[in-house]
C-alpha cells in the first residue's frame, strides 16, 4: 500500500511518535485526520502538516471517551467515505508494580491505551471494511511482549493491544485490510516526563534518571515513523522498532527462558540507575 493520495488518521498526534508519523505520512503524499487531547500540540502538528502542502482535519479528542470518538468519527465520515490508514497511537505511561497501582490508575491507563484502540477500530473500521481496502496500525510496545514488574499496568495494556491486533489481522484479511502491530523500544519521547509514577519509582531522582536514559539513547520518534511507513507498504504483521526491540522479540520466540533472564538483568540495571532498592 502506498500513501500518496490517501487519507491517514493518527490519534495522539500532538507530540512524539504520533506527530512524527503524521508528518511522515504527509511527506508520503497523504492528507491527514489527526486528534489529541492537548490542543496546543495538536495545533502545532496541524501547522506542520499544512506547511508540507497537505490537507488536515484536526480535532481535540479524548480517545478514552466513547462519545467523543463517536462524534469525531461522524464528522470525519461526513468528509471522507473512509480513511485509508487508521493509526491508533494515543497512549500514556505508568511506572510501578501491581501492588502500587490503584484501581483509578487502572481505569486511566486501560481507558487510553486499550479502550482507545478499541474505540478507534469500532468507529473507523466498518467503512474501511465496506470499501474493502485499507491498513490498521496499532501501537503496542516492546513492553507488549516483554513484561516488567515496574511496568505492570503499562505492559498489560500493551499486551492487550498486541493480542487484539493479531486477532484483527486474521479477521480483516479477507476484507483486504492489513494490520500492523508496532512495538517501539526505548524511544526518546515526552512520555518519560508525563508518565505517572507509583511506588519505588515515584521519586524525582528516579524520573530524572529515566528521562536521562532515554535522552542518552537518542532514538527519536522520527525513526519510528519511518519504520511504520515501511511496515504499511510491506504489510508487515509486527514491526519492532529499535535494535533492542527486535532482539527481544526474536529472542522471546526462540528462547523464552533466556529472554526472562535477560529481562531481569535489564530491569535490575534500570533500577540501579534510578536509585531503587529492592
Amino acid at each position: 500500500m502506498r500513501l500518496d493520495g490517501k487519507i491517514a488518521l493518527v490519534t495522539g498526534a500532538g507530540s512524539g511518535i504520533g506527530r512524527a508519523t503524521a508528518l511522515e505520512f504527509a511527506r508520503a503524499g497523504a492528507d491527514l485526520v489527526v486528534c489529541d487531547v492537548i490542543p496546543a500540540g495538536l495545533e502545532e502538528t496541524g501547522v506542520a502538516i499544512r506547511a508540507l502542502g497537505r490537507k488536515v482535519l484536526a480535532r481535540t479528542v479524548d480517545v478514552a471517551s466513547r462519545e467523543q470518538m463517536r462524534a469525531f468519527a461522524e464528522e470525519v465520515h461526513r468528509t471522507y467515505e473512509a480513511v485509508d490508514v487508521l493509526m491508533n497511537n494515543a497512549g500514556v505511561g505508568l511506572g510501578g508494580g501491581f501492588l502500587d497501582t490503584s484501581l483509578d490508575d487502572w481505569d486511566w491507563i486501560v481507558g487510553i491505551n486499550f479502550r482507545g484502540v478499541v474505540h478507534g477500530c469500532h468507529f473507523f473500521l466498518p467503512p474501511m471494511v465496506a470499501r474493502r481496502r485499507g491498513h490498521v496500525v496499532n501501537v503496542s510496545s516492546a513492553a507488549g511482549y516483554l513484561a516488567s514488574p515496574q511496568l505492570a499496568a503499562y505492559s498489560a495494556t500493551k499486551f492487550a493491544v498486541f493480542g487484539l491486533s493479531e486477532a484483527l489481522r486474521e479477521e480483516l484479511r479477507p476484507h483486504g485490510i492489513g494490520v500492523t502491530t508496532v512495538c517501539p523500544g526505548i524511544i526518546n519521547t515526552p512520555i518519560t516526563t508525563s508518565a505517572r509514577m507509583r511506588g519505588a519509582v515515584a521519586t524525582d531522582a528516579a524520573r530524572a534518571a529515566l528521562v536521562e536514559t532515554y535522552r542518552r539513547r537518542n532514538y527519536g520518534p522520527e525513526r519510528v515513523a519511518t519504520s511504520i511507513l515501511s511496515a504499511i507498504e510491506r504489510n508487515r504483521p509486527v514491526a519492532p522498532v529499535s535494535p533492542e526491540a527486535w532482539a527481544m522479540y526474536l529472542l522471546k520466540r526462540l528462547s523464552p527462558g533466556l529472554t526472562t533472564r535477560i529481562g531481569r538483568a535489564m530491569q535490575a540495571r534500570m533500577e540501579r540507575q534510578m536509585g531503587i532498592r529492592t
